[in-house]
């Protein structure tokens, strides 16, 4: 499951990634000389306030990690919508609003590190047409719901900030113009500029969570004794505890079908049950492929009409009765249903206080120009219909058999499944388990389907559930692909590429499956709701934990 907060946080970053698709952060710098002599934005290191007046104290210095409030202020000539119509004078105030805002550009020690196309809904329309003086706070230790905040939390958690923020003594520009994207990107002039000098103090953090933890026995699988570098992991558990990388719980790495690494963080162990959130959704896969097997269900391409009398569920069309499952298991059914989009009434956040869920999927209408097991969009609420014909096709219902069929043979005693209101296994996510038993599942697939010489699930089926089925693109996922509740992506480490098929969760909760190298890698997390819980972990794996694997030395 997730949240409206992490959703907000999802759209605010998805449509500012898109604003931002033409730039360049290795453009000239010709223009940064404009105001060389005008340091015109100031920083402030008391709590800004975001109504009413107050009094800055205005500093040049800032100690990151110790100084707990950071904001700035700059005063324009003319009102922002000025400065917009000067990169086209034919547009309306309104059209000039709804395509172009504030572009904000951060540098640290006169490198450009992330340059942002402020979201054009940020900041009042009326606000825009006469404000000349700005007061936005950036840094403050409580969450505000504020964009100036978020922009700071982009700039530093999900764009290389604290990277370049390193301990000692750094420079950091911000500078000021406008945007306009109306068909191509057009950008302004330099409106405000500033220079803070930061100080880095490096986080405390406890010596002894450095090592590598030695590996329990009676894990149920057996010690790898492989090479992998053990300062690679050390400088990453390092990292995890002065909270670079944030609300990490456990990495669990399998090799060739032996247990590698195992390091447990933020007071959870071994035996503790993870809530993965969304990871969950692949395990409703999972089932329906077994279903498929023994004939419960005849296959993935039956339609809903065969399971729900469609014509008693609202906006009812013909449509609806052709909707497949695999359709619903490659988010591609065409139901008007975005969990990405706040304002979409199809989005879960609008399903979980329904007392029926698969009524409030069933009665969301068809978007017209979606093509079924074309169109991508992810829609949680589809799953939890995939979940309800399992649970009514199955002997005993979903759980049992779930128990029976996955968890019994994977020897899986110790989970938690969560139920929708009809009490039924939440197939949308939320089931715990501890991360070396998800490691199980991530293993039953690269073994494709079999456990202890079992076939648990079919080759075809995990061959079917793995592979590219939907691309992700037409939501801005560059190179993204979706299989039967799985995802599918590439990471890059010198130059060679590592295919890796994935569950996912809120949080950043993942089960790596990869295609041409022997690992199964899990990372359990609690960053519910944070936009860069997922980026952390691409960081991780890019930067730590694949290098340290892959090691040869």
């Amino acid at each position: 499951m997730k949240s409206i907060t992490v959703l907000i946080l999802f759209v605010y970053s998805f449509i500012s990634c898109q604003n931002n698709k033409n730039i360049s952060l290795n453009k000239k710098q010709s223009d940064h000389i404009q105001l060389e002599q005008t340091n015109n934005i100031y920083f402030a290191k008391n709590k800004a306030k975001i109504k009413g007046s107050n009094t800055p104290e205005f500093s040049k210095h800032f100690n990151l990690n110790e100084d707990k409030h950071l904001s700035i202020h700059f005063t324009l000539d003319k009102p922002l919508v000025h400065s917009l119509q000067l990169l086209a004078p034919k547009l309306s105030e309104d059209e000039l609003l709804n395509n172009g805002n504030f572009q904000f550009s951060f540098l640290v020690d006169n490198e450009i590190v992330y340059v942002e196309n402020l979201n054009t809904g940020a900041g009042l329309k009326s606000a825009k047409k006469t404000q000349l003086e700005y007061s936005l706070p950036l840094i403050s230790p409580e969450r505000i719901d504020h964009w100036g905040w978020y922009l700071w939390l982009k700039f530093m958690k999900m764009s290389g900030g604290r990277d370049k923020l390193d301990k000692g003594k750094h420079v950091l520009s911000i500078e000021i113009r406008t945007y306009l994207n109306n068909e191509e990107l057009h950008v302004g002039k330099l409106l405000a500029k500033g220079n803070l000098d930061i100080n880095v103090k490096e986080l405390p953090f406890d010596q002894n969570a450095v090592a590598l933890q030695t590996i329990a026995v009676n894990s149920g699988w057996d010690i790898s004794k492989d090479h992998f570098n053990h300062s690679k992991i050390e400088a990453l558990n390092k990292k995890i505890a002065q909270k670079r990388f944030e609300n990490i719980n456990g990495i669990v790495v399998i090799k060739e079908g032996e247990l590698l690494i195992e390091e447990y963080f933020n007071g959870e162990t071994r035996g503790s049950l993870h809530d993965s959130r969304s990871v969950g959704k692949s395990i409703a896969s999972t089932m329906m492929g077994i279903a498929i097997e023994e004939n419960y269900i005849k296959n993935e391409e039956q339609q809903l009409k065969e399971f729900y009398k469609l014509e008693s569920y609202k906006n009812y069309e013909p449509a609806k009765d052709l909707i497949t499952l695999k359709s619903l298991l490659t988010m591609s059914s065409g139901f008007l249903g975005d969990d990405t989009d706040m304002s979409n009434p199809g989005n879960e956040e609008y399903m979980y206080p329904t007392g029926d869920w698969v009524k409030f999927a069933l009665d969301q209408p068809i978007e017209k120009d979606k093509i079924m097991e074309k169109d991508y969009t992810y829609f949680t609420a589809g799953v939890v219909v995939l979940g309800d014909i399992i649970h009514k096709s199955v002997p005993n219902g979903l759980v049992s058999y779930a128990d029976k069929k996955l968890f019994a043979p994977l020897n899986i005693t110790n989970y938690k499944w969560q139920y929708t209101p009809q009490n039924v296994g939440n197939t949308a996510g939320g089931i715990r388990l501890r991360a070396i038993d998800f490691a199980k599942y991530g293993q039953l697939y690269k073994n494709n389907g079999k456990w202890n010489d079992k076939q648990i699930i079919s080759k075809k089926w995990v061959e079917k559930s793995l592979a590219k089925q939907v691309s992700q693109a037409y939501t801005g996922i560059k190179n993204g692909y979706y299989g039967y509740l799985f995802w599918n992506k590439t990471y890059t480490i010198d130059g060679k590429d590592y295919e890796v098929s994935f569950c996912t969760g809120n949080g950043g909760n993942k089960i790596f499956i990869f295609k041409d190298i022997p690992f199964v890698i899990v990372i359990t997390a609690s960053a519910y709701n944070m936009p860069y819980a997922h980026s952390n972990v691409d960081k991780m794996m890019i930067d730590y934990i694949l290098p340290a694997i892959l090691d040869k030395k």
